[in-house]
């Protein structure tokens, strides 16, 4: 044998320890973490029907439906998406734009309704 011969029978054995670490790093989750997803999916679904189906009205209402929506969208980004694997810097990098949106909104929402309740405080309704 020559010593290349013997060199490339050494690593051998380290090439086929690498593989299944490799096949394990893939996205292979049990089955029962996405039934478990599904259930809450379908329990958040029916709480949001339910907020209808009593008939919740006014600011509440939007709460409990903008809350079971964010929930819910939460639930599928961080499995169904595996952003929950994702190293913090890549969730950073797509979770900060929509939520810099969100605030965005927000403040002009809250802007509407203060020059809104400007004009009616000056010039009557």
């Amino acid at each position: 044998m020559t010593d290349d011969t013997t060199h490339a029978h050494a690593h051998a054995p380290l090439a086929q320890a690498a593989q299944p670490a490799a096949q394990a790093h893939g996205q292979q989750h049990p089955i029962k973490l996405y039934l478990l997803v599904w259930g809450l999916l379908f329990v958040l679904s029916a709480c949001s029907y339910l907020v209808d189906y009593f008939d919740v009205q006014g600011y509440l209402r939007w709460f409990l439906i903008i809350v079971f929506m964010m929930l819910k969208a939460g639930l599928i980004v961080a499995v169904f998406m595996h952003m929950a694997w994702e190293r913090l810097a890549l969730v950073v990098a797509i979770l900060t734009p929509p939520l810099a949106v969100l605030v965005l909104m927000a403040m002009m929402a809250w802007e509407g309704e203060y020059t809104n309740y400007l004009r009616v405080f000056f010039f009557g309704a």
